[in-house]
């Protein structure tokens, strides 16, 4: 018997023996331990896997908190996108370019600045724009009964209306022609810019004029005063534009300018526009201009615009 052992069990009701084998024993010893340590690798899992879990959660608020930053860095981004396609969009519209809205922006951006950039070198060398503050216009280019003579002629200019002294500027760059009087034609004084390619301009009744001839003038330079000299019936700006000494009206070139680019090549039918804006535009930048003429000169025309600024 010595590989067994006895438990005694006392109650109410005497005493109760029971005989168990060793080897239960240990065995009831192995599990108590088992079962100990089991519930030791249990607490500390749980005490490890919620560090874990907090390491985890921290790390996910800060990702968060990065991925809210991007998304805040992507939105304005995309706001700084959509605001430069809708000024790009409104440039284009502008100039008149028709392009692609399929093409990147950088592109779109190149070319509308290289567009812009054509029309305002060409709008610098062929007149455009009103030589005084436009006040509106007191008598327009063709035949009329002359105030004075009351012949019928052909009025070669248009009349703009302008005060005495009214400061007079140039509308292209251009060389002085002549400057001094000229009487026999009633301008009384007048100056005469040559602005290259063909095109000349003519300021008549002046009161003042403040270049010589030969001086070189840019667009916008001051050049002379109006005034009521030479046969005239009270102070305005006679004005004419000529190409190769045909008399156009002045009325198309005076309100020209980048917003209604192509309207005067629909306009002016006196001037053969395809070959020179080529010429003008090869000149500026090499094999990029013909494609810019030909998009600019087969547009359509638009209508009139109701105000001249």
């Amino acid at each position: 018997m010595k590989n067994f052992f006895t438990v005694t069990i006392r109650d109410e009701n005497g005493h109760r023996l029971f005989t168990i084998h060793k080897k239960i024993k240990h065995l009831l010893s192995i599990a108590i331990v088992a079962a100990v340590l089991l519930f030791i690798a249990g607490v500390w899992s749980i005490f490890y896997f919620n560090g874990e879990i907090a390491t985890l959660k921290s790390e996910k608020r800060a990702l968060q908190a990065v991925n809210t930053h991007l998304e805040c860095k992507i939105a304005e981004r995309q706001t700084e996108l959509d605001e430069a396609n809708s000024r790009i969009d409104a440039i284009e519209m502008l100039i008149g370019l028709s392009v692609p809205q399929d093409i990147p922006l950088a592109h779109k951006v190149e070319l509308a600045q290289m567009t812009s950039q054509e029309r305002s070198f060409l709008l610098r060398l062929i007149p455009n724009g009103s030589p005084v503050p436009y006040k509106g216009i007191s008598s327009k280019f063709g035949y009329r009964k002359h105030p004075i003579t009351h012949k019928r002629e052909l009025h070669r200019g248009t009349d703009l209306r302008a005060k005495m002294k009214t400061p007079i500027y140039a509308t292209a760059d251009a060389v002085v022609e002549f400057a001094g009087s000229r009487n026999t034609k009633g301008y009384g004084r007048l100056i005469i810019l040559d602005h290259t390619y063909g095109f000349k301009t003519y300021y008549g009744h002046l009161n003042k004029i403040i270049v010589k001839n030969g001086q070189f003038v840019k667009k916008g330079e001051l050049i002379g005063y109006s005034g009521n000299s030479g046969r005239s019936n009270g102070p305005h700006l006679h004005y004419e534009v000529r190409f190769i000494q045909r008399s156009l009206n002045p009325y198309w070139f005076i309100k020209w300018n980048i917003q209604n680019y192509d309207e005067i090549f629909a306009k002016i039918k006196k001037v053969p526009w395809k070959p020179l804006v080529d010429a003008v535009m090869q000149k500026r930048s090499g094999s990029l201009m013909p494609m810019l003429s030909r998009a600019s000169v087969q547009v359509s025309p638009k209508s009139p615009a109701k105000t001249i600024h």
